[in-house]
């Protein structure tokens, strides 16, 4: 069997008394499509921000790409791209801008940047609009960009943190098309959460959900429903993790936004 592309060991991280992740253990291998499902407060947004260096582990280890991502950041962070759960492109640049500034951050060789630039913009579908300004595009549309700025530097794992909230079932579902169609082309390991449970279902090769800090279980999504004793993914989650709303607790407490920490990291880098 392959090496984990991702390793989590015995990963906690507490903000004072608050236990946001307690001692989780997980892999993921080189291309698969790995849901990471949870109620709000449950552990999500500080693991995701963990692997992507944005915060350190109160103990454990986390591996990414063969790095260590507490010892070898600068490193984590050129395997990784990330598309935010909120919108992250300059309105008043063009598509193509946009792109040039990611690379730029990235330092993406000029002779590569516009060929790959292009490359991406042609695989998501926005070639024609590469001089047109974000202000004039759709959801759906920013989404395949951010999706492709994310791609730029050649990232061996991508990172969707709510990916296609907000958007309709139709924009949904092309965007989902060309997300698998990005893995394969790509070769890559995608890491993504979202709220929609039909999504995971379909698109996951393997879910995860965490529950007050703890995964409380691994599979696809016929494993979930087995260990349940339930007919589907909505049910098995709601089994593991009941049916009370909760509020943004453990998550709340790290003090970062992951979108303008990333810009501040790429900055130093």
């Amino acid at each position: 069997m392959a090496r984990p592309i991702i390793a989590a060991e015995d990963v906690y991280k507490s903000f004072g008394k608050i236990k946001a992740v307690n001692h989780i253990n997980f892999e993921i291998y080189p291309g698969e499509i790995f849901a990471f499902l949870g109620p709000n407060g449950a552990g999500k947004s500080t693991t995701i921000k963990m692997l992507t260096t944005m915060l350190r582990p109160t103990s454990g280890k986390l591996y990414l790409a063969g790095h260590d991502v507490t010892k070898d950041q600068a490193a984590v962070r050129q395997s990784l791209g990330i598309v935010f759960q909120d919108p992250s492109l300059d309105e008043e640049l063009t598509a193509k801008e946009n792109m040039e500034l990611h690379a730029a951050l990235y330092h993406v060789p000029k002779p590569e940047q516009d060929q790959r630039i292009e490359e991406l913009l042609n695989l998501v579908g926005l070639q024609e609009r590469k001089d047109s300004y974000i202000k004039t595009f759709s959801g759906g549309m920013r989404r395949r960009l951010e999706i492709a700025r994310g791609l730029l530097h050649h990232p061996k794992v991508l990172f969707l943190d709510e990916p296609t909230l907000g958007l309709d079932t139709q924009t949904r579902n092309v965007l989902w098309d060309y997300v698998k169609k990005l893995s394969k082309h790509e070769g890559m390991t995608i890491f993504f959460t979202t709220h929609y449970l039909d999504e995971a279902e379909e698109v996951a090769g393997r879910i995860a959900i965490i529950d007050h800090g703890k995964i409380v279980a691994i599979g696809t999504a016929k494993d979930l429903a087995k260990l349940t004793k339930t007919k589907n993914l909505e049910q098995a989650y709601l089994k593991l993790t009941g049916e009370t709303i909760r509020d943004e607790t453990s998550d709340a407490y790290d003090g970062l936004n992951m979108k303008s920490a990333m810009r501040i990291r790429s900055l130093r880098s």
